[in-house]
């Protein structure tokens, strides 16, 4: 018997993300198509041939492929094992389609700093309340790409803008509970959401995401030092559920809220 492939595909509620794909393809080979979305690319394991506008190319484990929308492509493997990818389908409007033809001529890069970014990014949309981190986590990815592409990119000079900084730390701490987009608060604060990010972290050190986990967790501590229950703490502060607190909370105190609850008794 033939073995099987196995995927996993879902909609993230994520701005700019289409879709996500981790697949493992023992055997298939994908005849030409065309997607009306930018297929981005990690292949795990094993290496794919596959043809761009009729000029071959290859994909494997070192490799960020990035293949334009409305242009035709098959793949196929390698190795008789198969491959296992990750895919985040980016709608067409987040990256200029002006660049198709710079993506269709150079449709990867051997980019470990970009691979990591992009690995970053399949973390933080695998798991609901993470909305903001993979916001942010996009709109890296998505400057990285477009500079790579030839893209205009923001000078370093101006990505350091304290009071920028500063505003969106304000509308943060105004909204732990509830949350905010980034795409809200770059209109809010009249900011491009790539400049707003880098400000943010050349002033305090870290992305805005993580500042807000951290309000969210000094939250949470101090409930349950009170009694109440994960459950509702996790509600409360601003998480998903509790699964979700336990993540972040096992991930900054190296101990679960249960833990760190009884040690108040």
């Amino acid at each position: 018997m033939s073995p099987r492939p196995t995927i996993r595909a879902w909609r993230p509620p994520v701005a700019g993300v289409s879709e996500v794909l981790h697949a493992h393809f023992p055997e298939h080979a994908y005849p030409a198509h065309t997607h009306d979305t930018w297929t981005l690319l990690l292949v795990d394991s094993g290496t794919v041939r596959y043809d761009l506008d009729h000029h071959e190319h290859g994909a494997l484990g070192d490799r960020v492929t990035l293949l334009p929308p409305h242009v035709a492509h098959d793949g196929r493997s390698v190795e008789a094992t198969g491959f296992r990818k990750r895919v985040v389908y980016l709608e067409e409007d987040v990256i200029d389609p002006d660049r198709i033809g710079a993506a269709v001529d150079h449709p990867g890069w051997a980019d470990p700093a970009l691979r990591r970014a992009v690995d970053r990014l399949h973390g933080a949309l695998e798991h609901p309340g993470d909305e903001l981190e993979a916001e942010v986590r996009l709109e890296l990815v998505v400057d990285g790409l477009r500079q790579r592409l030839g893209a205009a990119r923001v000078p370093d000079a101006v990505r350091r803008d304290p009071r920028l900084a500063h505003r969106l730390r304000d509308l943060l701490d105004a909204n732990v509970v509830e949350g905010v987009s980034l795409a809200s608060a770059a209109g809010e604060l009249g900011a491009h959401p790539t400049h707003l990010v880098r400000a943010f972290g050349a002033e305090f050190g870290l992305p805005p995401h993580r500042y807000l986990t951290g309000r969210r967790l000094d939250r949470a501590r101090r409930m349950l030092l009170t009694g109440e229950r994960a459950a509702d703490v996790a509600a409360a502060s601003g998480f998903h559920d509790q699964a979700h607190l336990t993540r972040h909370f096992r991930r900054l105190l190296g101990v679960t809220p249960a833990a760190y609850a009884r040690s108040a008794q």
